[in-house]
């Protein structure tokens, strides 16, 4: 039997594939809003309207979105590096984590949406899956909007970048 590949290779070939950045939020039952960046997000399905993110368990955004019913992403655009990098920090503080954030309350959940964000979903959690050290957390989506114009942010060997102008 072949061995698995050494985690790092594992990485740097995983690297090689460029993601989008979203940011999810929800707000928990004290009525503390949670967000975390995420760039494991992709669609599902479109007959029910289904898209997924993975999250890692130890994270402490992990327990606190799958104990809560909704949850809404903010897809980045090409100009949100900050959002990013601030909502990937370990260890930021709970409270007051999206201060000096514009965002608004999604019209359907009341999650806080990024007013940066290139494209935004509210959703309902559809099912969870076991994904080793992360879950599969599988939302219905239920509103799609376009908050503001630009293109994508994207990661890519350990970096920010922007699709080239056309």
């Amino acid at each position: 039997m072949t061995p698995p590949p050494d985690p790092a290779e594992f990485r740097r070939v995983i690297g090689a594939f460029p993601t989008g950045i979203t940011v999810v939020t929800t707000v928990a039952a004290d009525g503390v809003a949670h967000a975390m960046t995420m760039s494991a997000f992709s669609s599902v399905s479109l007959e029910p309207l289904l898209v997924l993110f993975c999250a890692e368990k130890k994270a402490r955004f992990h327990d606190t979105v799958l104990a809560r019913e909704t949850w809404a992403v903010s897809i980045l655009g090409e100009h949100s590096e900050a959002a990013s990098s601030w909502f990937a920090t370990r260890g930021r503080p709970l409270e007051g984590q999206l201060d000096g954030w514009a965002t608004h309350p999604g019209a359907v959940t009341g999650n806080p949406i990024l007013d940066e964000a290139i494209g935004a979903l509210e959703c309902r959690t559809y099912a969870v899956h076991d994904g080793g050290d992360h879950s599969i957390v599988v939302g219905e989506v239920l509103s799609a909007s376009t908050p503001s114009d630009g293109g994508p942010l994207l990661y890519h060997r350990g970096a920010y970048r922007a699709l080239k102008p056309e």
